[in-house]
């Protein structure tokens, strides 16, 4: 059963884009790269290394003070008036860094107005639930990716707990005793959760529809199935990541009874902006120095007679598809002002290929070859990836929920 929302944080709710698919079109989040420590080791982890393209949790180009934070805070809320969430989710565990506290309690002294939330592997989490909620972080997600001590001791190569060292299955129990009782505490404070499961198919794929019932039955808001991520120099590097249709089919299979989050972008550490458009790298503070403010934004020309736009919609009223998930585009062309529904055309896409690497370059590119005659696309959600290939091909990529209608007038704006 859906965890209810609590009155208190209804409103805050609506401008969440992570909690509210409808919100992440409009308000954007920053994550404050706070806590670099961290209390387990995960075998698909590894916060070694950054690159300014690469959009994994885990990364951040710099590690913050919380003076600093706070001061990109003020930075950022000027440049962004948008800015309506501040989250600490790393590059460690917030809960394992004093530092996460002492910079939610300078956020909400100075902006109150802000949601602050925090992202946990949920190991210290029931110790904490009184200084969370007392901080008034109303939004908390916990990275559970399994309820069977059998399936997680392959996932975590160590724990370490009241001052102990955990490894293998009593490692995995440790974890999970806390996760559970961390996430039935906060729902029970009214805080609301999200859980983040990573899907690692040949680990525990076919486990995750069991956890997704036990996250229900606790009461979860809302459910994240991630895709894995291979990275050198981990464990589950060789590992292989789930492909879109093993993870759509997972989670169309586990969506009864619970919301299930579609629209991720498996944010870095460092996060700002809109959610799929990430702007950290104006933020840092080799590039700001005394002061800071966005870069030039791209110039689009305005469209003009016979200019097309590819939909995404399986019956020509409702948008309803993703970029990288859409076969079949709806395409409607600019004629006396309007645009008019002319035809439809067909898309290659390989949705049995990995969701990272290689592979998954060559069909974003393919697909933006195929698209590459449009003035622009209007579908649901794309990632940076997708969006950087179709801008190369001079197509702008237009996000919206809702009616086709609605998403041609957005397109226009966008394009004017």
């Amino acid at each position: 059963m859906t965890q209810k929302v609590p009155p208190g944080l209804k409103k805050a709710l609506d401008s969440h884009p992570c909690y509210n698919e409808k919100a992440h079109t409009k308000f954007a989040r920053m994550h404050l790269p706070v806590a670099p420590r961290c209390n387990i080791q995960c075998n698909y982890c590894n916060r070694k290394y950054d690159c300014s393209n690469e959009s994994r949790p885990g990364v951040t180009s710099e590690v913050l003070t919380p003076v600093e934070a706070l001061n990109k805070v003020r930075m950022v809320k000027r440049e962004i008036p948008e800015l309506s969430v501040v989250a600490i989710a790393g590059p460690g565990d917030p809960l394992a860094n004093e530092e996460s506290f002492e910079t939610m309690s300078l956020v909400k002294g100075e902006f109150p107005e802000l949601t602050l939330c925090l992202s946990t592997n949920g190991l210290m989490l029931p110790q904490n639930l009184d200084r969370i909620k007392d901080l008034g972080i109303g939004f908390v997600t916990v990275t559970i990716n399994a309820v069977d001590t059998e399936v997680s001791k392959d996932i975590y190569q160590f724990v370490k707990f009241d001052g102990h060292l955990y490894e293998g299955k009593e490692a995995a129990e440790v974890l999970l005793r806390q996760q559970l009782a961390g996430i039935k505490g906060a729902i029970e404070r009214d805080i609301l959760v999200k859980a983040n499961m990573v899907l690692i198919p040949d680990i525990n794929g076919d486990h995750i529809p069991e956890a997704v019932e036990v996250l229900k039955g606790l009461g979860v808001y809302i459910i994240n199935i991630l895709p894995l991520i291979p990275v050198e120099g981990t464990a589950f590097a060789d590992q292989r990541a789930p492909t879109a249709k093993e993870r759509k089919e997972l989670q169309d299979r586990c969506s009864g009874g619970v919301k299930m989050m579609r629209h991720c972008k498996q944010c870095r550490a460092d996060a700002i902006g809109l959610l799929g458009k990430d702007r950290s790298q104006e933020f840092t503070k080799a590039a700001c120095g005394s002061s800071c403010g966005p870069g030039e934004a791209m110039q689009i020309s305005g469209p003009k007679q016979s200019d097309t736009i590819a939909v995404s919609s399986s019956d020509g009223l409702t948008v309803d598809g993703g970029l990288g998930n859409t076969s079949t585009f709806i395409i409607y062309e600019l004629r006396d002002g309007d645009f008019k529904e002319v035809g439809r055309t067909e898309i290659n896409q390989d949705m049995d290929t990995p969701l990272v690497g290689e592979g998954h370059r060559r069909r974003l590119n393919m697909v933006a070859d195929q698209l590459s005659e449009h003035k622009a696309v209007l579908v649901t959600g794309a990632g940076d990836l997708a969006k950087e290939f179709m801008e190369n091909k001079g197509v702008v990529t237009v996000i919206h929920h809702g009616t086709v209608k609605e998403g041609i007038e957005k397109a226009l704006q966008m394009l004017d």
